[in-house]
């Protein structure tokens, strides 16, 4: 497959990052400057950080809260009217189970818990933080969100001091750590599946089981969470241009996560709506180097192939290789020769392979591994695939040919008109 270009990788690595729109302050439209407001960029300790129901994140210090990652701050008492004072932890709940619940915002305050959603204080709301959350202290820190597939299970992560209190909020059960190498948190944000502890104007990211930190941690918050002069980790370049994109490969895996690969990075992209970035292979999958020639994913595992040889990771809290990989490519799938592409969509075990104009089959069930059907294709130099419930893509260049199944894909003999990637699709500048 060919590599993507450097300047592609480095681009993309500046896709845009979620900027929301201003506050309405009492003024008016336009969000103008509260009196007496801090200014983060002087840094400052923030109180809490949390994404609201929209994707845009909140940054509250004492009773002021920025809307975003530019402009300025704004009494908080304008948008959640029920506030007095400043709040001590806040987090954007993850329930899908339950839809009452999920995205709704909740905000603590010493002994007392908020939940808001559109701005709108819930009926019943404030309520004692045991009455909600049973088993966790008053007085927080800190709080954030974590999801099953990030966690073992939907939880959130509460922060008091050294100690984390690790709340499931299915069961309502808690237990809880001691993390004395991390700094004492007095806000934590999930962003892309990443977590932050923010310790005055510094920031140390830790994984959200094993509270590891891996990196040159703190780092200063200013040039990666706002706009700040003489700050950042940017530089002035522009986003990627839809038409400069070039895909090596793309899976959803069963957690419903989607990732994009090109070069040496990825990006996640089905959590859209909190903004796009990208970030090294390595972080997620430490023993993939300098990028992938296909990926797909199968039975709560995720392939990366690179080369002849095929990763396997199991795909739990975090990606974790099965031991006994790398493995050839002829080994593990029966395939011989450079795989351009790869897919297996929602509920088969079928693994699609492309090789130049040909889609090879291999049933993932069966024990040896063997190609078991081999189909023409009209299109050829796929650098990408993707399956989903809504059909597949074919990607090539910034382009990319839908087909609604594997059997159209394989019966066609005429290429369907090619569809341009947009901004929705991944983020970059149409």
């Amino acid at each position: 497959m060919e590599p993507v270009i450097t300047r592609t990788l480095i681009l993309l690595v500046l896709v845009t990052i979620s900027t929301a729109a201003p506050l309405q302050d009492a003024a008016g439209e336009d969000g103008g400057i509260s009196p007496g407001a801090p200014d983060r960029c002087a840094g400052v300790e923030f109180d809490a950080i949390t994404p609201n129901e929209k994707g845009n994140t909140l940054f509250f210090k004492d009773d002021h809260v920025w809307n975003g990652f530019t402009g300025p701050a704004q009494l908080s008492s304008l948008h959640f009217k029920e506030l007095n004072g400043p709040i001590n932890a806040a987090f954007r709940m993850h329930n899908t189970e339950n839809p009452d619940d999920h995205d709704h915002i909740y905000l603590f305050q010493d002994d007392k818990v908020y939940s808001y959603f559109n701005q709108t204080l819930e009926e019943g709301y404030p309520k004692q933080i045991q009455e909600d959350f049973p088993g966790v202290p008053t007085h927080l820190d800190a709080a954030v969100e974590c999801p099953k597939g990030e966690c073992m299970a939907d939880s959130v992560l509460f922060f008091k001091g050294q100690d984390v209190h690790v709340y499931d909020i299915a069961t309502k059960a808690v237990k809880t750590k001691t993390w004395s190498h991390l700094p004492s948190c007095t806000s934590a944000f999930r962003w892309l599946e990443h977590y932050y502890c923010f310790h005055g104007q510094n920031f140390t990211r830790f994984h959200p089981v094993s509270g590891e930190v891996t990196g040159a941690y703190p780092k200063d918050a200013r040039h990666y969470f706002m706009t700040c002069p003489n700050f950042g980790h940017g530089g002035n370049r522009k986003p990627l241009k839809c038409s400069d994109v070039k895909l090596n490969a793309a899976t959803t895996d069963d957690g419903g996560r989607t990732y994009f690969f090109a070069g040496p990075i990825y990006m996640r992209v089905d959590t859209h709506r909190d903004g796009f970035h990208a970030f090294p292979i390595t972080r997620a999958w430490k023993e993939v180097n300098d990028g992938v020639d296909a990926v797909f994913s199968y039975n709560s595992k995720i392939y990366l192939i690179k080369g002849n040889q095929v990763y396997i990771y199991k795909a739990d809290a975090h990606f974790t290789l099965i031991e006994g990989y790398p493995k050839t490519v002829k080994e593990e799938l029966g395939i011989e020769g450079t795989v351009d592409a790869a897919f297996v969509c929602p509920n088969e075990n079928i693994a699609h392979i492309i090789q130049g104009s040909s889609m090879r089959d291999v049933d993932l069930t069966a024990t040896p591994r063997v190609i078991s059907r081999n189909f023409p294709l009209p299109l050829s130099d796929i650098d990408a695939s993707l399956c989903g419930d809504d059909g597949i893509r074919l990607f090539k260049g910034s382009q990319f040919y839908y087909y609604e199944s594997p059997r159209i894909l394989a019966m066609g003999r005429i290429a369907p008109v090619a569809s341009d990637i947009t901004s929705a699709l991944m983020g970059c500048e149409d």
